[in-house]
């Protein structure tokens, strides 16, 4: 049946509900390969994923999907009073919300969900210039930035129970970039436990292909020291797993799946799941996700999607919005998914104190199917990045602030000028994770790449001013001794490359804006950086590379 409330009605009843609740909302930590909460049961994340889905631009450099803005629900205040109830009836316990805006204020829509007992999993990237690119991966300072800044603007709040890494990055022929997963997991770690922060680093899959799924698995809860440490280890593994279609049953959709991780060291669950191939969807998976055939391995899911979203499956979502956003109005797919998720009994089982703790075994050999080194990159140093990018003598100016896809054209372009001239300098802005060679450059942010590149092509043409124009984008740092060449630079700041230690917090006043981020309702939305072009800052580089495919956020099997 289909209901509608308006959410006039619901700011009142959203604040009796807060006035009438102060129960702080149960710690959850992990013990070994399951979640517990502070009374020692066992839990289990029944949850939906809650983000609109931000504008999809179809083309061959997109064939997951993937948006290029989003909408961050977290910061919508009406938004979340309107939905609260909904959420409720469904009786989840944890919202996926796959990007926020770090510079918004997300106190309202936190506060109430941790009132209501529910808890959020925050993936920390976001479209565009703030993930980790499948094709030319890097884990760099200004992508560490913004996961550091989001996670201190999150810490305040008692609700959340993982940071994600990344989703659904890793796919069937980049399975070399799963090194700067592991990068990042390492790095985001170690800055939790410095703020004291319980909140658990996961990843969210791919269900791929059997040939590789379980050594990214492993090679993610691994330890390449093999010291049993669990220092580049994520906490919990998420796995988007559409295999139940229609009324089947867990032999013939999740027995293999369950079976493959029945000896995982780690935390699992469904990141997403709800399978619409074959309609209507019944939702009698959570029948099996939840009971005998599978507690033992996984812990619970994550229902996709409350907001309508679009793929090349179809159709998700079980709710519709009203043009004015103030009405819900809910669908049969919202009522069975309410029936089964309301009939669910946790077995709390293993006890806490037999759980045991996880043992970090060592990592997954190399094949051709699964391609990543032990060897990950070093931490972002973003010090050292910026005392390379002042001793520069050609440096990026860009003449448009929407600079994004001007820069990885930009950097093509540097490249192929600087190959053409024999120079491998460019070596030191990439790298390789099935190799486990990364650039002394690799951790820099783009901009600082680009004037790497830009000023090792002037240097390489006796410094005549006009081979650092770029198309009007590059200045000549007069300020730099014309002896310093860019090489003996990035050798003085860069005196460690392969360094590795824990995050200190980004500068507030520098603090990276989401790419493509956007809002509604009564707050304001920060300047991000976007991909439009400006037709000066485009000028002359018309022979230039075609910009990389952008790496997944929020995508749809």
């Amino acid at each position: 049946m289909l209901r509608c409330l308006r959410a006039p009605v619901l700011l009142p009843l959203l604040s009796a509900l807060i006035a009438s609740t102060v129960q702080a909302i149960p710690k959850i930590t992990r013990s070994g390969r399951y979640l517990y909460d502070s009374s020692g049961n066992r839990f289990y994340i029944k949850g939906i994923a809650y983000q609109e889905q931000g504008e999809v631009v179809a083309s061959d450099d997109n064939p997951f999907g993937e948006p290029s803005s989003f909408i961050d629900p977290l910061a919508i205040d009406a938004a979340c009073a309107r939905d609260l109830p909904f959420l409720q009836e469904l009786g989840v316990n944890t919202i996926r919300v796959y990007s926020v805006n770090s510079s918004l204020n997300h106190d309202a829509c936190m506060n109430a969900f941790s009132q209501a007992g529910i808890y959020a999993i925050i993936d920390l990237s976001t479209p565009l210039n703030g993930s980790i690119d499948r094709v030319s991966p890097s884990w760099s300072t200004n992508i560490l930035d913004q996961y550091t800044h989001t996670i201190d603007v999150f810490s305040k709040y008692d609700n959340v129970l993982a940071y994600n890494v990344g989703n659904e990055v890793v796919i069937s022929n980049t399975t070399a970039v799963s090194p700067y997963i592991k990068a990042a997991a390492r790095d985001i770690k170690a800055y939790l436990k410095s703020k004291g922060s319980s909140a658990l680093v996961g990843y969210a899959a791919i269900n791929g292909q059997s040939t590789w799924r379980g050594d990214l698995a492993d090679y993610l809860s691994c330890d390449p020291s093999n010291s049993n440490s669990d220092s580049t280890s994520i906490d919990i593994y998420g796995l988007n797993d559409y295999e139940w279609c229609g009324d089947s049953n867990f032999q013939s959709s999740y027995a293999a799946t369950t079976n493959a991780f029945s000896d995982y060291n780690v935390v699992a669950y469904f990141s997403e799941f709800g399978c619409i191939k074959s309609p209507p969807r019944l939702w009698t998976e959570t029948v099996a996700l939840f009971g005998s055939d599978m507690n033992t391995v996984w812990s619970g899911g994550i229902a996709f999607s409350y907001f309508p979203a679009s793929s090349a499956d179809g159709q998700f979502g079980m709710v519709t919005i009203s043009s004015d956003a103030k009405t819900v109005t809910t669908s049969d797919d919202f009522d069975r998914l309410k029936t089964e998720y309301n009939s669910i009994s946790f077995i709390n089982s293993p006890s806490q104190s037999s759980a045991g703790a996880s043992s970090y075994p060592s990592c997954p050999a190399a094949d051709s199917n699964f391609l990543a080194s032990t060897t990950i990159p070093p931490t972002p140093n973003e010090a050292a990045c910026n005392c390379l990018e002042s001793a520069l003598s050609c440096q990026f100016t860009p003449l448009t602030s929407n600079y994004t896809a001007v820069v990885g054209e930009l950097l093509d372009f540097g490249c192929s000028l600087l190959g053409q001239v024999g120079s491998n300098a460019c070596n030191d802005i990439g790298g390789d994770g099935a190799k486990g060679v990364y650039g002394r450059i690799s951790g820099c942010d783009p901009t600082i790449k680009l004037s790497y590149v830009m000023s090792q092509y002037y240097e390489s043409q006796q410094r005549q001013a006009s081979s650092c124009q770029f198309g009007g984008n590059g200045t000549v740092n007069s300020r730099v001794s014309s002896s310093l060449t860019a090489d003996s630079a990035a050798s003085s700041c860069i005196a460690n490359p392969s360094a590795v230690f824990t995050p200190s917090a980004a500068p507030t006043n520098n603090a990276p804006a989401p790419n493509g981020s956007s809002t509604s309702g009564n707050n304001n939305t920060s300047g991000a950086l976007s991909i439009s072009y400006d037709s000066q800052a485009l000028l002359g580089l018309a022979a230039m590379g075609i910009l990389s495919v952008i790496g997944g956020i929020w995508t749809l099997q």
